[in-house]
């Protein structure tokens, strides 16, 4: 039986200006909670996440700063999910690893930056011609996907996979792009004039 908890929170401080207060509401567990923000949108799917962070039982990843996870850290694909979320930290980001319970489709990271949240599907590309269906494989999962690019990969050839998902994708908002120390942000409206985009993206992968 899945166990509920009710919770009355004073002040969820968000490392902002001015601190979040949080209304009384219901916990009913992470893997439900995770399965809603598919129901969410805008304020309430925000909202949504300061409540995982805060009552989902997140620890200091041992050895690491700034990354905090459930458990799990011997699942076949945490060491990927654990690289990305070193680059991440790099960027100025607090890094939240989530769990993936069976038979929902879900997010693999909430980021959070000066109290911005945003969730982020990883996929790590380790084969030289596999961004698009890697990002395909996002659709209906989350509307931001982290590329985290662990080999040599064609710039251009990048830059179409990338295109071509946010074209298939009408709710996709943005395309992470982490290799080496670099970190590329891809919005829908960065490649709306494909020629532009192609010549933007490549000058900054090749930097």
């Amino acid at each position: 039986m899945m166990e509920e908890r009710m919770f009355t929170l004073d002040i969820f401080e968000d490392n902002v200006d001015s601190p979040w207060l949080l209304e009384e509401s219901l916990w009913r567990g992470i893997t439900v909670e995770l399965k809603e923000l598919h129901n969410l949108k805008g304020a309430g799917f925000i909202k949504k996440l300061k409540e995982i962070v805060y009552y989902g039982e997140f620890h200091l990843v041992g050895g690491e700063t700034g990354i905090y996870s459930t458990g799990g850290e011997q699942g076949p694909d945490y060491e990927n999910l654990l690289n990305a979320a070193r680059k991440a930290v790099e960027h100025g980001y607090r890094v939240y690893i989530l769990p993936n319970p069976k038979g929902t489709r879900t997010p693999d990271f909430i980021f959070e930056q000066k109290g911005n949240y945003k969730v982020y599907d990883l996929k790590t590309i380790l084969g030289k011609a596999s961004v698009g269906n890697r990002l395909f494989e996002s659709i209906g999962q989350t509307n931001r996907v982290l590329l985290n690019i662990t080999t040599e990969y064609n710039p251009i050839a990048l830059a179409r996979s990338i295109r071509s998902y946010f074209e298939r994708n009408p709710q996709a908002i943005e395309v992470l792009v982490y290799k080496g120390r670099k970190s590329i942000s891809v919005l829908r409206a960065d490649t709306i004039n494909g020629a532009s985009f192609f010549k933007y993206f490549v000058a900054k992968y090749i930097q």
